[in-house]
């Protein structure tokens, strides 16, 4: 049985980097019609300004990003999930809300790039170092399912 979602949730603490890149790449990415959200636990209350740079550098619009919280997606009026990604091992230990439609949840977890230290560039390539990763995993997700995050 396939399973097709039509709305996908990526999850972080702090919605700054990972969940955002994943969000991005994910609409970008994806040929089925299907949207991505992102949100986090305890949202910064900004996009890291690194996340938008690597995405830009990449050729995404990054027009519109800002972090926010989980629960935007557990009111009515909140756009239907049916898949909840956690990209971040803190999110993924965390009690989750109980979100409508009960969707299925998954976990892939990356490094975090909004906490490398040193130069500015070595926290660049950082971030490069992470967009690489969620990208090929979004990639297996668009082309594969939901099932493939688990093969790569």
């Amino acid at each position: 049985m396939s399973f097709s979602p039509a709305s996908i949730l990526f999850l972080c603490t702090g919605n700054s980097a990972r969940s955002v890149m994943a969000e991005c790449l994910y609409n970008d990415m994806s040929k089925d019609g299907a949207r991505a959200y992102s949100a986090g636990s305890h949202p910064t209350g900004q996009v890291n300004p690194l996340t938008l740079a690597v995405l830009a550098e990449n050729g995404h619009n990054t027009d519109g990003f800002r972090s926010k919280s989980w629960d935007e997606f557990t009111e009515a009026s909140a756009p239907k999930i049916d898949l909840v990604i956690t990209v971040c091992d803190n999110a993924a230990g965390e009690v989750c809300p109980i979100w409508p439609g009960r969707p299925a949840k998954f976990h892939v977890g990356f490094p975090d790039p909004a906490a490398a230290e040193g130069t500015p560039e070595h926290r660049m390539e950082e971030f490069r170092k992470v967009y690489a990763l969620i990208k090929a995993k979004i990639q297996c997700l668009v082309e594969l399912g939901p099932q493939s995050l688990e093969a790569q």
